[in-house]
């Protein structure tokens, strides 16, 4: 059964968290309208079929896009919205004032939800319940979102537990986590359909007079939907490429022997084959050209990083939390711990899948070394 939804003008911005880590090199972009994004109520046009919307968040992301695509049914035209910011007081009163200045008399259509992060879909019911019109996601992101917005229990697993004090972490550490409860996924996302509309990869969906193409990468999330214009020449990438961080890459407890950077670089392997010169509009931070440059630069970052836990390996066992001095360039505390430990966990992983590291368990640490 659903957590009870809360109320929308009464959030927790303390559940904010900053979803991605390490910051990567944007050199070599481009960015057509520089340092600049729409503000309260506005919308910005930026390509043939498409317009531009800013939710602003608390935390350091600071904000989520919301893309708006021409869209018409049988009622007349309007907007889809791609990806509606969290169940945060800050996000619902931006759209809003939306509604009062630039999208006045204006319908949405249908609402896309990229992937399942609640800063992409923590709105998303709500705003298909005020336009009494649908959700469209993947099937693999809808269905983990529902598991996620289940699972709610007073106590922590004793399976993630395990799991934490595997990866490194001392008794202190595992008795502040525990204190913390479970499941607040739920408490970031307003209360979702109870259905959805299926995309998945390759298909082509008719928006007005545009056609958008669904493009699926992996490793941030499960099946994560970009949506692709070839005709205006844009790519609607979410999280999948955004222009000056990297989004977090984590093993999670649903599937501890996963190998979600392994599916990362396989899909920066497929997205190297859409054309270089598209207008990327990412989740975070301002449009920009160089998508190749871009995709390079993650995909190399990420060769070093293993390279280097390899190196290290050489040299001594090393446990995950042993990995963070290699892997983020900035300090690891209470408020990214769950998503250092999960990336961290995500590297050996995928080392170990290359075939470049073993692991041996003693007393409930995993220790890893060079295969």
């Amino acid at each position: 059964m659903a957590a009870q939804t809360p109320d929308l003008d009464t959030p927790d911005a303390s559940l904010t968290a900053d979803d991605s880590f390490t910051a990567t090199s944007s050199a070599g972009l481009t960015y057509p309208w520089g340092d600049f994004a729409p503000g309260q109520g506005k919308v910005h046009r930026i390509a043939d079929g498409i317009s531009w919307a800013r939710i602003p968040m608390p935390g350091s992301l600071g904000h989520i896009n919301s893309w708006l695509l021409d869209d018409e049914d049988a009622l007349g035209t309007g907007f889809a919205v791609v990806d509606a910011g969290m169940l945060l007081r800050e996000c619902s009163d931006a759209w809003k004032a939306l509604f009062a200045g630039d999208l006045a008399d204006v319908r949405v259509t249908r609402v896309f939800g990229t992937h399942l992060h609640p800063d992409h879909i923590g709105l998303a019911g709500w705003l298909c319940k005020r336009f009494d019109t649908d959700l469209w996601m993947t099937r693999g992101e809808w269905l983990t979102a529902r598991m996620l917005i289940s699972d709610v229990r007073d106590d922590v697993p004793p399976a993630y537990i395990a799991m934490q004090r595997a990866a490194g972490w001392g008794e202190d550490v595992i008795a502040e986590m525990s204190s913390r409860g479970w499941g607040r996924f739920g408490k970031m996302v307003f209360e979702m359909p109870q259905s959805f509309r299926r995309i998945e990869a390759g298909d082509v969906l008719q928006m007005g007079q545009h056609r958008w193409e669904v493009v699926i990468g992996s490793g941030h999330s499960p099946e994560h939907a970009c949506l692709l214009n070839a005709q205006s020449g844009v790519l609607v990438s979410g999280d999948q490429v955004l222009p000056r961080i990297s989004s977090n890459v984590s093993v999670h407890l649903s599937e501890p022997e996963a190998d979600p950077l392994g599916e990362w670089l396989d899909s920066i392997d497929r997205l190297l084959g859409l054309p270089d010169d598209l207008l990327i509009c990412p989740a975070h931070g301002e449009p920009f050209k160089g998508l190749h440059t871009r995709l390079c630069a993650l995909r190399d970052e990420h060769h070093r990083r293993l390279d280097d836990v390899h190196a290290k390996l050489k040299e001594t066992p090393l446990r995950a939390v042993d990995c963070f001095p290699l892997l983020f360039n900035r300090p690891i505390g209470g408020h990214n711990r769950d998503l250092a430990t999960g990336e961290a966990t995500a590297h050996l992983n995928r080392l170990m899948a290359d075939g470049r590291a073993r692991r041996d368990l003693a007393d409930g640490v995993y220790w890893y070394r060079a295969a």
